[in-house]
């Protein structure tokens, strides 16, 4: 006998209602836990609407503070301008106020300069042209007649200064044939007195190149016989007896040798002494020569005091004669000024008779009184 289980076991329609009721049961589950999904999954949706909601509604909060930004952005910004505006016109003001006076200060610095770079060329131009001299007076300097005429020049401006005209003569010969520099026309004594210039530039300058020892020793020695053979031959040619005055003048055209001459050689000065023959400088010149000059005019008074004396005594005869001629005046003014009163007497009395005749009564030939019409006073 066939097991009923067996059978139901066997069946296939069983088989299929098993598989049906397996496969709802598997919808079953799968449709709960759908479901358990959704609403877990419903749950987070619904936060996410509040959240973009809240979104929304900052997102509209955020656009109304972005416009109140905007438009207080766009007030600053319009302030700024206009702050920027006025402090770039005051800048622009300040700025060409300060390249106007810039510009002054400029321009007035600038007319300094052309002034001083004028003042510059000019010096420059002075600066050349003494260059230029002291190349000429080194080539005059260099040659020894040049150098003898460049002495009697400065002698003979410095004599022109200090002497009247007719009181010296340029380059006069003597009895001997000698011909002087200058001859100065003084009195007896001490008579006419010879200047003669002389210049040892030569001797003077190796002695300022030369170097102590030897070399200056040498240098010294050639100036000091260079001074004396001048004192020398000044001594010998100008130098005259009943001709010219027992001393003469040597004129040395530099302070310079001068002063060199008294520092270090005393004994060739004394030696011009000795000879009679004075050295001297250009300064030392004048004044020698302003005394000269006040001789030459006491001098002159001198020779002149008879022709004063005899124009005092004319001149005590002519104010004499101005008395006598004052007093014989003064008697024809007092003579006359008698005859005047004379006549202005004589000329009242007259008037006092025609004023007596005018009163006078006269008749017409018709027995009528005439009476004399008033004269206008």
């Amino acid at each position: 006998m066939t097991d009923p289980l067996s059978l139901m076991l066997e069946d296939p329609r069983l088989w299929a209602a098993a598989a049906l009721a397996l496969l709802f049961l598997v919808m079953i589950v799968v449709v709960i836990r759908a479901a358990n999904r959704a609403a877990r999954l419903a749950h987070p949706l619904s936060q996410l609407g509040q959240r973009v909601q809240a979104l929304g509604e900052g997102q509209e909060r955020l656009a109304g503070g972005l416009h109140h930004v905007t438009e207080a952005q766009l007030q600053s910004q319009t302030a700024m301008l206009e702050l920027v505006e006025r402090r770039l016109a005051e800048v622009q003001g300040h700025m060409s106020e300060s390249l106007h006076g810039t510009a002054r200060r400029t321009a007035h610095s600038l007319g300094e300069l052309q002034e001083r770079l004028n003042v510059i060329d000019r010096a420059q131009e002075n600066i050349t042209r003494l260059s230029g001299d002291v190349l000429s007076l080194q080539d005059i300097l260099s040659n020894k007649q040049t150098r003898g005429a460049f002495g009697e020049i400065q002698l003979n401006d410095i004599v022109s200064k200090a002497l009247p005209t007719d009181s010296y003569t340029l380059q006069a010969t003597l009895s001997n044939g000698r011909r002087a520099d200058c001859l100065i026309h003084m009195p007896e004594p001490p008579g006419p007195i010879v200047i003669d210039a002389k210049f040892p530039l030569e001797s003077y300058e190796q002695l300022q190149r030369a170097e102590k020892g030897d070399s200056r020793t040498r240098a010294a020695q050639a100036f000091r016989l260079a001074v004396r053979k001048h004192l020398r031959d000044i001594a010998g040619r100008y130098i005259i007896e009943g001709e010219t005055a027992d001393s003469a003048l040597m004129f040395l055209p530099s302070e310079a040798v001068y002063a060199e001459l008294h520092a270090h050689f005393p004994e060739v000065v004394r030696e011009g002494f000795n000879l009679r023959v004075w050295i001297v400088s250009p300064t030392t010149c004048m004044a020698t020569l302003n005394t000269l000059r006040a001789v030459l005019k006491d001098a002159r008074m001198r020779e002149q005091a008879g022709a004063i004396r005899r124009e005092l005594a004319l001149l005590n005869a002519d104010v004499e004669r101005l008395g006598t001629r004052v007093e014989n005046l003064d008697r024809h003014f007092s003579q006359a000024a008698r005859d005047v009163a004379e006549i202005r007497i004589s000329a009242d009395k007259a008037g006092q008779r025609a004023r007596r005749l005018d009163n006078f009564d006269f008749e017409d030939g018709r027995g009528e009184k005439v009476v004399p019409m008033p004269q206008n006073s």
